[in-house]
Parts: structure tokens; C-alpha cells; sequence
């Protein structure tokens, strides 16, 4: 209904914002992280609306990458706006697009509310659209992303911890083959036993 509305910022709330335009006060539920940003009386807020039986609520951003990670989140099964509001005011957009390519369900977990299945989910389902989606930080590279976990998983299967083959991988120039990733790792492995 709304693409984005700019007005006087007339109070500021734990998890929320009033944006005053041409006489009318706009109540938008937002993140801290897009509360933080307000540095005026003035704002843009891009919006969403969502609607249900009996609710009518208006969530806002300061920026569209964080609309769009909002956006996919509550597509996701079981994601609800709270827990969308949740997850993004722990997380920026391009640190939750990092953390679901990089399959770090950790750091969603750091979200009030999100447990370990709920961020696998989002990790799963999210997973594949997000590589289309503009909130990926341009610094990811999916190729180099997917050879990192493939080697992680590879030295997990081989008895290692997570945590010490990531340890071990440290380092590695990024031009070199899964096999060859993994051989650098348990060389390194070899020098600290």
C-alpha cells in the first residue's frame, strides 16, 4: 500500500517510532538498528503492511535492503513479524544474509525468541533466495562460500570438531580446490599436534 513515508520523527519508543506527515502520526513498528540510525527530526521510513484478521500494523525501515530482509524472513514458515523485528534488530540485513549463506545458525539464535530449529529453518529456506536478493553484502562470494563449507564438512566427517576444522582452514589461499583445501587443513592440523 505504502512504498516508503517521509515526516518529522515526533517520538521515539523501545520498538517503535511516530512519523508525523501532513498532520497524520504514523505508529511504525521498527528495529533498534533502524531506530539507532534516526539522526534528525526528519526520516524516510520504508514500509510494509501487514494485515490479518484482527491486526493492522505498520513495520518500518530506514533502508529498502532492510525491508527486503524483513520481507523474507515472515515468508518464512513459522517467521512472524515480531520474530522478523527480532532477528533484524540483533542483526543487520547484510550480516543475516552472511550468516544464512555461511550457514551460521548462531547468530540468528542471538535474536530473542529464535531458537536453533527456527534458524536452521530460515537457513533452509531462505538459503536459495537469498542469493538473488539484494541485501547480500557484495563481499560474499557463494562459489568461494560453498567450497569453504564443502572442506568443513569434509574434516568434520573425518572426526574433527566444526570449530577446529575453521581453525585450520585459516589461512588458505581462496584459488585452491576443495581437495586441496582439505590437505592444507590437516597439515595444519599435523603442526599444532
Amino acid at each position: 500500500m505504502y512504498d516508503y513515508i517521509k515526516g518529522i520523527v515526533t517520538k521515539i519508543a523501545e520498538n517503535y517510532a511516530v512519523l508525523e506527515n501532513n498532520g497524520i502520526g504514523y505508529k511504525i513498528i521498527t528495529t533498534k538498528n533502524s531506530l539507532q540510525s534516526i539522526k534528525d527530526k526528519s526520516a524516510t521510513f520504508y514500509t510494509y503492511l501487514y494485515v490479518r484478521e484482527d491486526i493492522f500494523d505498520l513495520y518500518g525501515f530506514t533502508t529498502e535492503e532492510e525491508r527486503s530482509a524483513f520481507e523474507m524472513l515472515i515468508s518464512v514458515s513459522g517467521v512472524g513479524p515480531k520474530a522478523g523485528i527480532a532477528v533484524l534488530s540483533c542483526l543487520k540485513a547484510s550480516e543475516l544474509a552472511t550468516a544464512i549463506v555461511t550457514n551460521q545458525p548462531k547468530l540468528i539464535t542471538s535474536a530473542q525468541g529464535i531458537g536453533p530449529k527456527m534458524a536452521q529453518r530460515i537457513i533452509l529456506e531462505l538459503k536459495d533466495k537469498i542469493k538473488n536478493n539484494d541485501i547480500v553484502p557484495s563481499s560474499v562470494d557463494f562459489g568461494t562460500v560453498d567450497a569453504e563449507n564443502d572442506t568443513v564438512d569434509a574434516l568434520t566427517v573425518l572426526g574433527y570438531s566444526r570449530q577446529e576444522a575453521v581453525n585450520a582452514l585459516k589461512g588458505v589461499p581462496a584459488e585452491y580446490s576443495v581437495e586441496d583445501k582439505i590437505k592444507y587443513a590437516l597439515k595444519n592440523m599435523m603442526k599444532k599436534n
